[in-house]
Formats: structure tokens, sequence, C-alpha cells
């Protein structure tokens, strides 16, 4: 009987999990995504183009691969359409390949509307929300009364979209619904329209009847664990469970069937909208740093805030996941970097500690140590690699205790270097 292995990010997103997922996916046989939704993008680059997914899973370039949409994701049919679209000139038929859970959340417009108020009334609080309908449609999954993709296929969905609509419009008496609306609510059931052509099934049936016939499957993570609702930066969270747990629940498989964890993290840290940011840079290296790695979000366009490595919330994000191997993405970009620096703790008013804070706050400082950074020319070999780059590898892996196994050294497939093939 075949394993489940799970790909996921350990820092706040934006890690590198498409590309990684890309590279991996001709191993298996099943590619499926497991959490998030739309506020997801994940870039691929390769045949000198390049490719952002949102919802559907990385696996979906690769015609002998099925793709899963399981039972955690939350979807918006006019999201899904898009990308459907937009995969047609690369010759992909989605159809074919993509499955989509019955269980799965359904984001409809009014979910939007209610994201952009709440997060409004938030004012300087806000948390920097996609504003995509994501945690309304959570809210509504947890409150028992959301709509899901199989309710699509049957034949009372136009009076349980209308009472949802309408539950959603008490809540928002105070705004009003402009032509925007109107038109993004024609193009949701336009969308529906192209989603029932695709298989909507159980897909925890599927999954598990594949495990019995030997087949593999990668189970792909959405964001990042530091964002994770139970133990990431809260509230500056997502609202799912991205860490390996999420996949089971997601996914619809028992924990004994997860095999390896592939955790992704960048040789550097990053993070998109509000929430603390322990080794954040203010200065010109975070901007040095934001240029050379083009550290702009895939999905909203917005300028990441750089730092540090961090070590103890590397440490924190492993043991979470079970992490079992490590892949370090944009290597690349540290080589025009001097120095470099890695945090290995945090000053506390309780002295030095190592574990990542229930709540950073001006009691807080990360002690960093320096190293030397590294030039590189092409895409060597490990063993070729250049000797400042293997110490900064080797610190990692005696900090943490998980083997780096893969190292990214730029955006395209090709461009990756494999310790252990």
């Amino acid at each position: 009987m075949s394993k489940v292995d799970v790909l996921l990010g350990l820092q706040w997103g934006d890690e590198g999990k498409g590309k990684a997922v890309d590279f991996l996916a001709p191993k298996y046989n099943i590619v499926a995504r497991f959490q998030g939704g739309p506020n997801a993008g994940h870039t691929l680059e390769f045949d000198g183009k390049k490719h952002v997914l949102h919802q559907i899973p990385s696996g979906i370039f690769h015609p002998e691969i099925l793709n899963v949409i399981g039972n955690g994701v939350v979807i918006d049919p006019i999201v899904f359409a898009r990308e459907i679209r937009d995969l047609e000139p690369f010759g992909v038929d989605a159809s074919k390949t993509l499955i989509l859970s019955n269980k799965a959340q359904l984001i409809i417009p009014t979910h939007k509307l209610i994201d952009k108020a709440l997060e409004l009334s938030k004012g300087e609080e806000k948390i920097g929300s996609t504003l995509r309908g994501i945690g309304p449609t959570y809210q509504d999954k947890i409150g028992r009364h959301g709509l899901r993709i199989g309710d699509i296929i049957h034949k009372d969905f136009d009076v349980k979209y209308q009472k949802l609509k309408k539950q959603h419009l008490s809540l928002l008496s105070t705004l009003e619904l402009d032509d925007d609306f109107h038109q993004q609510e024609q193009e949701f059931f336009k969308s529906l329209d192209l989603m029932r052509k695709f298989k909507i099934q159980s897909t925890e049936y599927l999954i598990n009847e594949s495990l019995k016939s030997g087949k593999d499957i990668l189970a792909e993570g959405a964001q990042g664990t530091l964002l994770d609702i139970d133990f990431g930066s809260y509230p500056f969270v997502t609202s799912s469970n991205t860490t390996t747990a999420g996949a089971c629940t997601g996914l619809g498989i028992a924990p004994n069937q997860i095999n390896e964890v592939f955790g992704i993290f960048k040789a550097y840290c990053t993070r998109v909208g509000s929430g603390p940011f322990p080794t954040e840079l203010f200065n010109q290296e975070g901007e040095d740093l934001r240029r050379l790695g083009n550290e702009f979000g895939a999905t909203t366009g917005r300028p990441r805030r750089c730092g540090w490595l961090d070590i103890p919330a590397l440490n924190y994000a492993c043991m979470l996941n079970g992490v079992t191997q490590l892949f370090m993405m944009k290597a690349d970009v540290l080589s025009d970097v001097t120095p470099v620096k890695i945090c290995e703790s945090y000053n506390s008013s309780n002295g030095i500690i190592k574990e990542f804070p229930y709540i950073w706050d001006d009691t807080f400082s990360p002690i960093f140590r320096e190293v030397p950074s590294w030039k590189l020319n092409g895409v060597p070999a490990y063993s070729d690699l250049p000797d400042n780059l293997h110490s900064f590898i080797h610190s990692i892996e005696q900090s943490v205790g998980v083997p780096i196994h893969l190292i990214s050294l730029g955006p395209d497939r090709n461009e990756t270097v494999l310790k252990k093939s």
C-alpha cells in the first residue's frame, strides 16, 4: 500500500511551493490540494514561461497526473474559470485530469463583500486579507450553513444560494450593492456552468482507493505554517490549517498514511500583509532583498516585507509538521548580498530564548549571526556548490536537525540542485 507525501511551506507563504510541486510531480500519480483557496499563488516557470496557479494543483501541466481539489479547499468559481481558460493556450485540457471534491466549500460573491467590510472595520488593525472571501467562506463552513461544490449539481442549488445570500445581505444592510457586484454575480453563475463539466465526487474515496491500488500521492499545501489558524501569528493568519494535520482533514486520509513531509523555506524570510515578523529589515538591506528576489505577491502584487532567515521559527514549523526533508528556495538571491545573516535566537525580558513566541512585541529582539555570502555560476551539481553555500546549508541542518535535499537556484524547474536523488 502506498503512502501520501506532503509538501508545505514553513514560513509565511510564498516559499516556492509551486515550483517544488512541479519539479516533484512526475514521481506521483496524483497531486492534491488540501486547504486554502484563491488567496494562494503558486508560481511555476518552465520553457521560458511563467504560470501562476491559485486553486488548481501544480501537477496540472503533467497530462499523466491526476489532480484533485480536496474537501479542505474553498473554491471561487470565477477564479476557477479564469484559471481553466488560462491553461487552454498551453494545450492543457484540465477536464481530463482534474477532479473536484463535492465537499469543498463554495465562495459566493457576497463572501467577498463581507471580507471587505470586515477588513475595513478593523482600521489600522487590519490583518492584510486578500479580500477574496476566504475567511467568510470558512466561517460559513464552521457555522454549518455554507454551500459546497456538490450542491451545484443538485436541483435545489438556486434556493440554497438565495438563502445564503440573504443571510449575508442582512449582515451588510448598510452596504449598497453596486453594478460591479451584479456583474460578479452574473459571472459567478456563468462560471458554475463550466465547473459542472468537471468530475465532482467524494474524493476521499478516490484518494484512499488509489492508495490501496499502489498509487503515489503528493498533498500540496498553500500559504505557510506560520499562517496556520491555530499555530500561526494569530490573528494575522489565514483561515485554515496549513500544517501536515491539515492534509489529513483536507483530503480525508488517516495520519498513518503520511510518509515524507517536504518542508519548503526560503534562504531568507518574507511576509505579505500585517502581523509580526521578527527578522524584518526596514533599511536598504530589506529593499535590496525585495529587488533581488522580485518579492511581490503572485496573487495580490503587493510588495513583500523581507528579512533574514529565522531559525527558531523554522524549528517551530519543522516540529509542528514532522518535516523529514527540507527544500531551500532562492539561495541564488543571497549570492548578491553581503553579509548574509541568520537569526539563531531572541532576546526577551526573560533572557535569551529559542522558542517562537506566542506574541511578538517590543520586549523581543532577534539575535543574528553573520555568515559569508557566495557567488554562483550557473546551476552546478551539489558537490560543486560554493563552499560558503555548503557551510550555510550545513549550519541550517545542524540547527534544525532535518536534512536539506533540494536547493533552488532560480525560478525555472531546471534551476534546481538535488543533494539526494
